[in-house]
């Protein structure tokens, strides 16, 4: 009886220690799975189950200064949308520099509901990029479930997506601009593959808009081309000194910070443009087309050839540098070379000056009245064409 109880207690020990090292296991498991989904879950939001009810605007390229631009002009009502009927996701290629963590802990930090991420991970070589390739299911996914997409500012474009030797360009981040072209083409179409049928066929109203960047790989999508340096290519200037010679009105970044330290030197401009015969800004986002606004700038390259069924929207001053693009077919495909989306341009932030013999001013005091009117209305038609697809 001894020699059994014995036995029985090592059996009931060993099946206690049994249930104890299960039951760690699956704590550890199940803290290990709440942990990765606390990380990885934002990223992967549509591989999730998300609510295919709500409408979605996509933002490419979703940094923390992306992210927080976003939120501000949401704040401020410029980007005037309801967080009930639209939320944002940021989407980006797993190929891309930037640790989009940050942008996971920024979002967490500031409690930003109606912001959530998706990492696309498929390959995407330079070759691939104007055809069906390993992403090509992801920007149908996301196509499909967006009512919109933005994309933001940044680096040059690597020439030989267009075909071109690189002169003048400076290209930090290759697989980011792989896949916003590469996304783009998808959605436009584009000369590069003439039977390729855009996404967008399935949907004409979906929007599409870019800033800079955005507009010029816009372009380069659809077939275009771009001058790789404004200064060397339109005007024959190739140095910082002999850039400041050519009339300010037409500077599209200011090469005072290269030759001179002052701190509070800008790296941007601020010069006008004007509208072409095009119907855009007049008709679409009804404002006066004898209006030659100031927009901010801060790029040195620039629409050479529009890409297929793009036409021209606005011009710099001199007509020499295209400002503005929209698709021919698409009502809701438009896009422009400056920066509307800047903050500074909305409230007095840093004071700055473009030259050294300049008073120190914010932006937002720099610019005119009427300037920043049509700031407000080009956000006033963005948000009118989110409303109205989400409708």
């Amino acid at each position: 009886m001894i020699k059994y109880g014995k036995i029985d207690h090592q059996i009931i020990t060993f099946t206690f220690a049994k249930t104890i090292f299960i039951t760690m296991k699956k704590l550890v498991l199940s803290l290990f799975v709440l942990f990765f989904a606390t990380v990885l879950y934002p990223q992967d939001f549509f591989r999730s189950d998300f609510d295919k009810e709500k409408n979605y605007v996509i933002l490419v390229n979703p940094t923390v200064g992306n992210i927080d631009v976003v939120n501000f002009l949401v704040s401020k009502k410029l980007l005037d949308i309801d967080f009930n009927d639209v939320s944002f996701v940021g989407v980006y290629h797993t190929s891309q520099e930037y640790d989009f963590s940050k942008s996971v802990d920024y979002i967490a930090k500031n409690n930003l509901n109606g912001y959530f991420l998706y990492e696309v991970r498929g390959a995407l070589p330079e070759e691939a990029l104007f055809r069906e390739n390993e992403c090509t299911a992801d920007f149908r996914k996301i196509f499909e479930n967006s009512i919109g997409i933005i994309f933001f500012g940044g680096q040059d474009i690597p020439p030989s997506v267009y075909g071109e030797e690189n002169l003048y360009s400076e290209t930090t981040d290759p697989g980011r601009h792989y896949f916003e072209i590469s996304f783009l083409f998808h959605l436009l179409g584009g000369s590069r593959n003439e039977s390729y049928t855009p996404l967008l066929n399935e949907n004409p109203d979906y929007m599409v808009t870019g800033f800079c960047l955005g507009m010029q790989s816009m372009n380069v999508a659809t077939g275009g081309s771009l001058y790789q340096d404004i200064p060397a290519q339109i005007y024959g200037s190739y140095t910082p000194a002999d850039n400041l010679k050519i009339d300010r009105k037409n500077l599209h970044r200011n090469y005072w910070q290269e030759i001179n330290e002052d701190p509070k030197l800008m790296g941007i401009n601020l010069h006008p443009i004007h509208f072409t015969e095009n119907p855009f800004f007049g008709s679409t986002v009804k404002l006066c087309k004898n209006l030659r606004p100031l927009v901010y700038s801060s790029h040195h390259q620039a629409v050479k050839e529009p890409g297929r069924d793009l036409e021209v929207t606005a011009l710099s001053d001199d007509g020499r540098v295209v400002e503005g693009l929209r698709h021919k077919k698409y009502p809701n495909v438009f896009a422009v070379q400056f920066h509307p989306e800047v903050s500074a341009l909305y409230e007095d932030r840093a004071e700055v000056r473009f030259s050294p013999a300049d008073k120190p001013e914010t932006l937002h005091r720099m610019l005119n009245c009427k300037s920043l009117r049509f700031h407000k209305k080009y956000w006033g038609h963005i948000s009118g064409v989110i409303n109205r697809n989400a409708k």
